[in-house]
């Protein structure tokens, strides 16, 4: 083992390969999530012979640095990989040398190779980075990289140019280096940076030293205004926010055209100052360069023409303009390049907007693919403006990006991907959504793959409830009164600039008050229908509106109760409101079935444990009408069913999901009992 080549044991090179790939991966300068790779060669021992062996491991295809884990790295034999030399036929050929990594792999071979595998083989370094820091692409989309890079870096760092990734760069890399024996890495032209290194700490600092140079060769040489004059401010926060919620359903429905997509919002200072630049035009028409970035964000983005206070007609009638025309140049664009064996086209919608003085709309078929193609179009953003600062941005050619955007083993990655859940790609508003039939409700539907709004007027049970869901990606929490117009229009403002829209909205929010009719005040009458009735109306009011907007169709659900059909003693005030609803979820279904909006509803009863109705004081009113103590109120209910069992909040999720989880695409206007089974309650 003292005469390996690298001769660091398996358990020290991992691990110092996992602590220097988390580094450099968490700080967005260094390099864009589940953008480029890093590796480290050592020894272990092989199992079947019992000799020492020299292996390469390095960050799978699709991981991220940041997030990396020991079985996000493919290992394999270095001997075995080096050896592919020997048989490489040719960059016309290349692609054929991804799937020979598979007969180098040590023991299973841990996570699939990447493209880049070649690179952190073939480069003599025990240690190599490959990342795609903003400032080292800003020198290698700068027309004269080259030139600025000697300029910049002298003979420490070396120039590459253009080649898609894959073999044969790995071979032009290592090359390269065994010719510049001083040089610490390279700046790969139009793509990113690499370095290498003795030991990881050094190989870290080395990619350290090349960003931070580049970056301060930029801001000491770099013109003071790279995107020139300002032509469009943008709008003040509030107004700003306000706009960008209004046109998020009209944009989202647009992105849609070929299939669901959700949205994110972004109005970072660097986002408004491109889209509000004299330059915003010609370099949004030039495209994304790095590989990373137009693989997330397609070729080019769609750009708005009109100023961000201009009549919402007129703005919403221009985005189609350009939607279409987008389509059409998309479609040509496919055409001008594809070959016979090239991939179907994915989709000729655009997965960036770009709307001067309001923001940026990106996005993708699930909330992190959207965020992440925001922040991919936030870094070219950042390379635009250092390129343009000390040269001219100078991208890839067009017919490179088509290479890459849609090529085979890009493609195999998305082949990769696992299936999606039922509710893939739809976005739901839960109300009530903090306790009970609510939160249980948010977590099935957030379980079955959809983006959840948790909205209660608890602002604390809201934002809890999301919490357990996941990260804001997942679900976020609004704090909303259903009988207030304006927290209701606030609760869909926040849904659309949270995911682009809304799909799927549960009425659930509601109370409880038993008492007979003698004793029920007309407060209590009222306080009942606000939350229900008034409440349900207003809240599938935005959302018909929303839905329209989008025309992507939609669901809205109506929590009933069994008290809707069901004439018990003591209830006038809640089992009206309760009446009010099932006839809202038949006027309704009638109503919105032109525009593709289902309306349907669940009548649940007996719901007691979980139930923040029951909690709150109708469990013990119940209990001393039906004379029974209150702990034994859901056995009760039970006993007095036809299934004798007892209802849970997780059954009335159930069949919300069997409602909007696509088995019933044609069903609207149906009240679904959830009640283990009581006669009286039939429907008929």
């Amino acid at each position: 083992m003292a005469d390996a080549a690298y001769p660091t044991g398996a358990a020290e090179a991992v691990a110092e390969l996992l602590a220097r790939s988390n580094r450099l991966g968490r700080d967005q300068k260094n390099t864009n999530y589940a953008g480029g790779n890093a590796s480290a060669k050592g020894t272990d021992t092989d199992p079947v012979t019992g000799r020492p062996a020299e292996l390469l491991w390095v960050k799978g295809s699709g991981g991220d640095l940041g997030t990396l884990t020991a079985a996000g790295l493919a290992v394999l034999r270095l001997d075995a990989l080096r050896a592919l030399v020997n048989v490489y036929p040719g960059v016309e050929r290349e692609d054929e040398m991804v799937a020979a990594f598979d007969f180098c792999a040590f023991g299973k071979g841990g996570a699939a190779p990447s493209i880049d595998t070649a690179m952190h083989g073939l480069v003599e370094a025990a240690h190599v980075d490959h990342l795609h820091p903003d400032a080292g692409i800003a020198f290698a989309t700068a027309a004269d990289g080259e030139a600025l890079t000697r300029e910049c870096f002298g003979d420490k760092v070396a120039w590459v140019p253009w080649r898609r990734p894959g073999f044969q760069l790995g071979l032009d890399i290592a090359a390269i280096k065994e010719a510049n024996p001083r040089a610490i890495g390279v700046i790969l032209g139009g793509h990113g940076i690499t370095a290498w290194g003795d030991t990881s700490d050094e190989c870290e600092a080395r990619s350290l030293e090349i960003i931070a140079t580049a970056q301060k060769f930029i801001d000491d040489r770099g013109k003071p205004k790279p995107f020139g004059e300002t032509l469009i401010e943008p709008l003040p926060e509030t107004r700003r926010r306000a706009r960008a919620a209004v046109l998020a359903p009209y944009i989202r429905g647009l992105a849609s055209t070929d299939k669901p997509q959700l949205g994110h919002y972004s109005d970072h200072p660097a986002v408004m100052e491109f889209t509000g630049s004299e330059s915003l035009a010609r370099l949004a028409a030039l495209g994304t360069s790095c590989p990373d970035h137009f693989l997330r964000t397609k070729v080019r983005p769609m750009v708005l023409d009109l100023p961000p206070d201009a009549p919402l007609e007129e703005t919403v009638a221009r985005l189609k303009e350009l939607h279409a025309a987008y389509r059409a140049d998309y479609q040509a664009y496919y055409e001008r390049y594809a070959t016979p064996d090239s991939p179907p086209m994915r989709g000729a919608d655009p997965a960036i907007v770009l709307v001067p003085g309001v923001g940026m709309f990106s996005y993708g078929a699930d909330k992190q693919t959207a965020r992440v193609a925001g922040e991919f179009y936030l870094n070219a953003i950042n390379v635009m403006r250092g390129a343009e600062a000390i040269s001219t941005y100078a991208p890839i050619p067009e017919s490179e990006k088509f290479r890459i955007e849609y090529w085979e083993l890009e493609e195999a990655k998305l082949r990769r991907r696992p299936r999606p859940k039922p509710l893939a790609g739809r976005i739901a508003l839960v109300t009530g959504g903090g306790s009970g039939i609510g939160k249980a409700t948010a977590t099935r539907l957030a379980a079955e793959g959809a983006c959840v709004v948790v909205a209660d007027r608890d602002e604390a049970a809201a934002a809890a409830v999301a919490r357990e869901l996941g990260p804001a990606d997942v679900a976020v929490p609004v704090t909303a009164d259903v009988t207030s117009e304006d927290d209701v229009a606030a609760a869909f403002a926040a849904t659309a600039l949270a995911f682009g829209g809304v799909d799927l909205v549960v009425n659930n929010a509601g109370l409880s008050i038993s008492k007979p009719l003698t004793e029920t005040t007309a407060a209590d009458w009222d306080i009942l229908h606000d939350v229900m009735a008034r409440g349900s109306f207003l809240v599938s009011r935005e959302a018909a509106k929303a839905m329209q907007t989008q025309d992507m169709g939609g669901d809205i659900v109506y929590i009933v109760s069994k008290n809707g059909v069901f004439a018990g003693p003591a209830n006038i005030a809640y089992g009206a409101a309760k009446a009010d609803q099932a006839h809202q979820v038949r006027l309704l279904a009638a109503e919105l079935g032109a525009i593709g909006v289902r309306v349907n509803g669940i009548n649940p009863d007996g719901v007691v444990r979980g139930s923040g109705i029951f909690a709150g004081g109708w469990g013990a009113q119940r209990a001393a009408v039906y004379g029974v103590p209150e702990e034994e109120l859901g056995a009760f209910y039970a006993q007095r069913t036809l299934l004798k069992k007892e209802v849970l909040p997780e059954h009335v999720a159930a069949a919300v999901f069997a409602l909007t989880g696509g088995d019933l695409a044609l069903t609207t206007g149906l009240l679904i009992p959830v009640d283990a089974g009581v006669a009286a309650a039939f429907l008929r």
